[in-house]
């Protein structure tokens, strides 16, 4: 028998979101932080300067990238709030998971920047991004099961929602397991399928998503 206090934790939707705001801007921020300016004392011209951002490039990718992949899924898990009615303890707990996954993309995008070649650090820059993706889907199916999500939801919304994520998670997957061949061209995959998720450019190979 659920007890009262399971019935009246974590009813407040718009109390998660904004815990969820919080979080991710946080994220964001922090992920700029791992982005160094070159020593003065190492640069004594152009030529020293321009050998030094090369040197960063590294880090300016993997950032470009962790910054997308926190956009997309700020829009994926807003638009998920903005379809529930209400939330409840078991949804809030599963949202509070997929928030640490959140907090964790700054370690995995420093580990990735750092180790750029090595094929662990791009293994568990993929499992934060599946982390993401798991969480989140557990999430909305939770609030489908128990009858979270607002009635007047616009026909094939389900399907949409489920699509999109799995979708996505066969992509990163796909592009994960190029790091047998080189870890660059996972990462060229990776930010490719971003940029299709992020600002609709289509690409061939992805024309069928969704």
């Amino acid at each position: 028998m659920r007890t009262i206090y399971n019935l009246i934790a974590g009813r407040s939707a718009d109390r998660l979101a904004a815990l969820s705001d919080g979080v991710f801007a946080f994220a964001m921020t922090v992920l700029a932080l791992d982005l160094h300016v070159p020593a003065a004392f190492t640069v004594h011209s152009e030529a020293e300067l321009g050998r030094a951002l090369v040197e960063l490039s590294p880090r300016l990718l993997t950032y470009l990238m962790s910054f997308l992949t926190l956009g997309i899924f700020w829009v994926g898990q807003n638009t998920q709030h903005d379809l529930l009615e209400r939330s409840e303890r078991g949804y809030a707990w599963i949202h509070i998971a997929f928030l640490m996954a959140v907090t964790l993309v700054p370690f995995s995008t420093s580990l990735l920047a750092e180790f750029i070649a090595y094929r662990t650090a791009l293994f568990v820059y993929w499992f934060n991004i599946a982390f993401l993706g798991a969480t989140l889907l557990a999430g909305w199916y939770r609030a489908r099961a128990l009858g979270l999500v607002k009635r007047d939801a616009p026909e094939g919304t389900d399907r949409a929602l489920v699509h999109r994520v799995v979708v996505a998670q066969i992509l990163y997957a796909g592009a994960a397991s190029l790091c047998v061949f080189s870890n660059y061209w996972s990462i060229g995959l990776i930010v490719a399928i971003q940029l299709q998720y992020a600002v609709g450019l289509r690409f061939r190979p992805f024309s069928w998503i969704g």
